[in-house]
């Protein structure tokens, strides 16, 4: 059966390849052999070297309300995902989680895998208990589903992170009695499976995590008896042996600050860090200064390298301050800011970067 009557196949491959991501749930309904065709990772990796994929920061973000009346009380915020396709600067808002009418939990995770978006974990936004919620929305189809919930009891501020083809990754965080956790998991998302991984070999609780060069990196945190006293050590996890390699001592510089920095990795191996009001990127194994943060973004919610080799990093001026977003041009060393709607100024607690 043919994709387009009437058009030779390669001509009618390129018509959806051309297409906008928002248009695939429209192509998906058309007919199974379209669905079946924007469903082939094949066409994805097309949609990509022939420059017609669109790069996006998926975001939990604060939804904005109006100015509360002096001397009412302020509630938790409600968050919601928000979606940022940095080629145009057109931010929209994702069909809320079926069932959670108070918004996405409070803290939870987000990774990519695909075309669809994992959101994991988190606290209730009215009882504040630990999820263990698993909530996949599919940007083929503008849809969520369930995905099977995460096995090992209660888990909260945990590292997570993805190989971005089909498992999420996590790591650490803590349980319901405070305790930090060693343990780690990774989860398949086309067969909806968990599996355990090896522990690591320390304690992480409030660590950070990145997919890097094959291995996923677990980055500082600290153990029960510590409370708050960030490690500057980090371990990472081979996929190809299915083993933890030896902690690194030195992975934050002494520069860095005691809270573990905001990292994003790039395809061409490049690791970026944003840790106080610096920008900073590892070279030799050692990071390198490369530049100062915005004055109006030092708080930093989410970075992440593009495919041109720019880096995104947004955040706010301090808490409470909308959130901004700027580009970082390694040609020129230079912060580009990007345009931002007033109804996706709010806190960012959490984000991914996808592009499909």
């Amino acid at each position: 059966m043919e994709l387009i009557p009437d058009l030779p196949e390669t001509i009618a491959r390129e018509c959806l390849l051309r297409a906008s991501y928002q248009q695939f749930p429209l192509i998906a309904s058309v007919s199974k052999i379209w669905q079946r065709e924007i469903s082939l990772s094949d066409f994805f990796r097309h949609r990509k070297t022939s420059g017609h994929s669109q790069e996006l920061l998926v975001l939990s973000q604060a939804r904005v309300d109006p100015v509360q009346e002096l001397g009412k009380t302020i509630p938790t915020p409600l968050y919601r995902i928000s979606v940022l396709e940095l080629g145009s600067g057109l931010w929209i808002e994702l069909p809320p989680v079926p069932g959670q009418s108070t918004g996405l939990p409070l803290f939870c995770r987000l990774a990519s895998v695909g075309s669809d978006l994992v959101v994991l974990g988190g606290l209730d936004p009215v009882t504040w208990r630990t999820s263990d919620s698993v909530f996949i929305f599919s940007f083929l189809t503008s849809t969520w589903r369930n995905g099977t919930s995460m096995p090992g009891g209660p888990r909260s501020f945990f590292a997570c992170a993805s190989d971005s083809q089909r498992n999420v990754f996590v790591a650490g965080g803590h349980d319901e009695d405070k305790n930090a956790l060693t343990s780690a998991l990774v989860y398949d998302v086309a067969e909806d499976k968990w599996a355990f991984l090896p522990d690591m070999g320390r304690e992480r609780d409030e660590c950070t995590a990145i997919f890097h060069a094959g291995k996923f990196h677990v980055i500082s945190g600290y153990a029960t008896e510590e409370q708050g006293q960030f490690s500057k050590t980090a371990e990472s996890f081979d996929v190809a042996t299915w083993r933890w390699g030896i902690r690194s001592d030195g992975f934050l510089s002494t520069e860095m600050s005691t809270w573990p920095p905001i990292c994003a990795a790039g395809e061409n191996g490049e690791l970026y860090a944003c840790c106080r009001r610096d920008l900073m990127v590892m070279r030799d194994d050692t990071w390198h200064k490369v530049d100062n943060l915005p004055a109006d973004v030092c708080n930093v919610s989410y970075m992440a390298v593009r495919r041109s080799g720019k880096v995104v990093v947004i955040g706010s001026a301090r808490y409470g301050e909308p959130s901004v977003g700027y580009n970082w041009e390694l040609s020129n060393s230079r912060w580009v800011k990007m345009e931002t709607h007033e109804k996706y100024g709010g806190h960012i607690q959490a984000g991914c970067f996808l592009e499909i």
